[in-house]
């Protein structure tokens, strides 16, 4: 397992775009993984903390908005380096739940990735269960970037049996009645569970994972996002909602209960689309949220964690000036392979 932890750091650590914005984040990134790994600050030698090689954690598999980076078509400055250079591409947004006493693992999201994503779960966290070897996935909404991954566990691919994959009650519906999708329930590659807002579901004993309602163009679904909760520590992940203004639940007290927060980072600010009216796409601004927040203590905004940028975001494709502010002002971006931990104190 740690040579997949290794495998990992060394490819963010390749990813010369991000010049010294990166160094000073793959430093954190790189002291975090030795702390989850019970290894000294040099990594050399394993220190007395206790082992932590049990410890369920979550994994970022993906950072970008539902078209990736570089997005298809686009030949505009904010994507073409991408084009050209395979190393500053990023994955569509989607988190890893691992529990490695079982060895079980689950998505959040089914993207258009999924067979990088999954490649990437095998190197850090191997299962010695038949492919996919996925416990379940948990499906956010019915967009493009968060569900038609489910198409690669049809017999045209993996031919999966049985996979568990948790849905609210119209993006069950909607699974089921459509194709293709409801060729996978026919042919038993998936499995249809219920998901209620607010209503925990148990995946271990220590582990639950709570699904949050939240506004967002629902044409075809509700939104959640996810509280994911382990032994000691857990994980906010919220990858889309219209403004946190239209919530019914204030963002600063669901920051306040976990210990880490993956948002909505779709667009850094207004404009960001010329000619485009973005109120047809509402998502908050991440200098919306930061201006939010701006007042809460610095140990809550530094659980804030931007996810989910659009390839127009200067964010997605490592820009140092659009970083450095928001690392500047108290929060951080996620970064794809970063692990957080949900138990060992």
């Amino acid at each position: 397992m740690r040579r997949g932890w290794v495998r990992i750091i060394v490819r963010i650590g390749r990813a010369g775009a991000y010049a010294g914005v990166m160094i000073r984040r793959f430093a954190l990134f790189v002291a975090l993984a030795a702390s989850f790994l019970g290894l000294s600050a040099v990594g050399a030698e394993p220190s007395k903390a206790p082992d932590r090689s049990q410890v369920p954690y979550t994994m970022v598999l993906g950072i970008a908005q539902d078209g990736g980076y570089p997005q298809a078509a686009c030949q505009k400055s904010c994507c073409e380096p991408a084009h050209r250079d395979a190393s500053l591409r990023r994955h569509v947004a989607c988190l890893a739940i691992v529990d490695p006493a079982t060895g079980q693992r689950w998505l959040i999201d089914a993207t258009p990735d999924i067979k990088d994503q999954l490649r990437m779960l095998d190197e850090a966290a191997p299962s010695s269960r038949p492919s996919p070897a996925i416990a379940g996935v948990f499906l956010t909404h019915a967009h493009i970037g968060h569900y038609v991954g489910l198409a690669q566990l049809g017999r045209e691919v993996i031919g999966a049996s049985g996979v568990p994959v948790y849905a609210m009650p119209r993006m069950r519906a909607f699974l089921g009645t459509n194709g293709p999708w409801g060729q996978l329930v026919e042919l038993g590659n998936i499995r249809l569970r219920d998901l209620h807002a607010g209503a925990p579901v148990e995946l271990t004993s220590d582990l639950q994972v709570t699904p949050l309602l939240v506004p967002h163009r629902d044409e075809y679904s509700e939104t959640v996002g996810f509280r994911i909760e382990g032994p000691d520590r857990s994980v906010l992940y919220i990858p889309d909602i219209d403004k946190w203004s239209r919530w019914e639940q204030r963002i600063e007290d669901e920051i306040a209960r976990v210990d880490v927060a993956y948002l909505d980072g779709t667009f850094y600010a207004d404009g960001e689309l010329p000619g485009r009216d973005m109120d047809e796409i509402p998502h908050p601004f991440i200098e919306e949220t930061m201006d939010r927040l701006a007042g809460l203590p610095d140990a809550e905004r530094a659980k804030v964690r931007f996810i989910h940028c659009n390839h127009t975001n200067p964010v997605v494709r490592g820009d140092a000036e659009a970083i450095g502010a928001i690392e500047a002002a108290g929060f951080g971006v996620a970064v794809e392979g970063e692990l957080v931990p949900l138990g060992g104190g």
